[in-house]
């Protein structure tokens, strides 16, 4: 008997921990949190390993290689899972997410992490979209907000903690069990799903998007995003050349991959797709700089720098949880109007945000100021997952959840790279620093409140 025959069957599930959804709640939590961890964790060990293995020169590669396998996977799950269902991309992903771990952690040479990080990254990618494809097929519509709510609140104990267990283990012990440790948990997970796996129903409907070229826009997709997030960290006139191809290779590949109407944001599934990707890019281009704007400009010790980001981990799992008691049913319009609220706190989190860079101005406002954006990034994030697994359909579910993710993944890496040239071009001398840091504050504002004044398209089509 499938999921769906079991909710049909018995009483309306009231909680996603109820028995017919438990394990398959528990399994996806467990997955969920360890891709967290290994996030928040893996940027603290690598320089060690890089060390350690002599491949200090290649170090851009290991996060670049994952990037890249990354795309690739978000769209290569999207296909299968519209063709055969989230089985095997979900399957594959754990699969491919234990062996890069299991090659990262034994590696002897800068080529082995290198390939470990890849072969992560395509199992990261295969993972995140089949769980959106199982959450749209397995639990009922009432539930999904309080899904993702804890799917949200998964990530709280990594960023809290991940990066001090990660730089500990490197320390005292060794970098190998930054990987290496997460191995039997991912196991664990995967043998918690795997029987749940079993008894969703198999996708009937053929998708008219499951054709092998768009792996190959996924590629130029990824070599786009790749191009310009090492134009952002190593900003030159070669890098420009390099920033140039690939706007080109992303403009030629993301197109096809997204709904038609995504550019315009149309109503219906294009438009939580494309706020998706306003969100991430307006939230992590500000990110991106927070730790640097505090060191730089009011000489904060990395602790107090990063504290702002951990504020922001913990008020977004409250915002998640606050838009997953939100009655769908008796209150239609307010879907909507979490999301205009999102967009407000992340905008106004980048205005203070843009005061705390100033010299002259307190550098503590960056705590309330992300505080907020955290808030409004919870809200809306997990509403607009919340919508697009509402107006997809069977047989584009795969597809459309994978558009979700490129989404978020290109607009952030665009941003990020804005922040990063802005950041290098101070370095230079060619502006002040605070004149980098606030143009960037203020840009991702402007694109939250481009956020805010949409928020009205997120409703069905017609």
């Amino acid at each position: 008997m499938t999921v769906d025959e079991q909710l049909r069957d018995g009483a309306q599930p009231r909680s996603v921990f109820a028995p017919a959804l438990r394990a398959t709640s528990i399994g996806l939590l467990i997955v969920i949190t360890l891709i967290a961890f290994e996030a928040m964790a893996v940027s603290a060990a690598l320089p060690t390993a890089a060390r350690a293995v002599h491949g200090l020169s290649a170090f851009g590669w290991a996060f670049t290689g994952f990037l890249v396998a990354n795309i690739v996977g978000m769209v290569l799950s999207g296909q299968l899972s519209d063709s055969s269902g989230p089985r095997v991309p979900l399957v594959a992903g754990l699969s491919c997410f234990i062996v890069g771990l299991v090659v990262s952690g034994t590696a002897t040479t800068m080529a082995q992490l290198v390939a470990g990080r890849v072969v992560q990254g395509l199992g990261g990618g295969l993972i995140i979209t089949a769980v959106y494809v199982v959450i749209g097929q397995a639990y009922p519509e009432v539930l999904r907000p309080k899904l993702f709510a804890a799917t949200s609140s998964a990530w709280v104990l990594p960023s809290l903690i991940g990066p001090v267990v990660s730089g500990a283990l490197a320390q005292h012990a060794s970098w190998r069990w930054v990987f290496l440790g997460l191995v039997p948990f991912t196991v664990v997970g995967a043998l918690l799903l795997l029987p749940v796996l079993r008894s969703l129903h198999r996708v009937e409907l053929p998708s008219r998007l499951a054709d092998p070229r768009r792996l190959l826009r996924a590629l130029g997709v990824a070599a786009g995003v790749a191009g310009l997030e090492q134009a952002g960290q190593h900003p030159s006139p070669l890098s420009a050349v390099l920033a140039a191809a690939g706007v080109v290779a992303l403009a030629w590949g993301i197109r096809p991959l997204l709904p038609p109407g995504t550019l315009t944001v149309r109503p219906g599934v294009s438009a939580p797709i494309a706020m998706r990707g306003l969100l991430a890019g307006a939230f992590f281009g500000i990110e991106a700089i927070v730790p640097l704007s505090l060191t730089v400009q009011h000489g904060y010790g990395a602790t107090l720098a990063g504290l702002p980001l951990t504020c922001a981990g913990s008020s977004w799992a409250f915002g998640s949880w606050c838009q997953g008691r939100v009655d769908d049913a008796r209150r239609p319009g307010q879907r909507v109007r979490l999301i205009r609220a999102g967009f407000g706190f992340v905008g106004l989190g980048g205005l203070l945000m843009a005061a705390a860079a100033v010299r002259d101005l307190p550098g503590w406002l960056a705590y309330p100021a992300w505080l907020l954006a955290g808030l409004g990034a919870g809200l809306a994030m997990s509403s607009v997952s919340v919508l697009m697994l509402k107006f997809t359909n069977d047989a584009d579910r795969g597809a459309d959840s994978a558009a979700l993710q490129v989404s978020d993944t290109t607009a952030g890496a665009i941003t990020t790279g804005l922040a990063g040239v802005l950041v290098a071009a101070a370095t230079r001398g060619a502006l002040s620093t605070t004149a980098a840091f606030v143009t960037v504050d203020l840009t991702m504002c402007a694109v939250a409140a481009t956020g805010v004044l949409l928020a009205r398209r997120a409703r069905a089509a017609g």
